[in-house]
């Protein structure tokens, strides 16, 4: 795997950490509204997630 590839798995945990680390009310309480949104709801913030990353992956790249 490339550093760049690590460099970004690293950068994603960091993220994906830091609102656990600072906040664990208030993350577990945005886990619990997440989980009772529907399906097609949870599926388009997904979407555009990815389409962000993909943008952001593209214009620094």
């Amino acid at each position: 795997m490339s550093n760049a590839l690590w460099l970004a798995l690293g950068l994603v945990l960091i993220a994906e950490g830091i609102g656990p680390l600072i906040t664990p009310k208030g993350w577990r309480q945005m886990v619990a509204q997440l989980s009772a949104q529907p399906d097609n709801q949870l599926r388009r913030i997904g979407g555009c997630l990815v389409v962000a990353g993909v943008v952001m992956a593209w214009v620094f790249s």
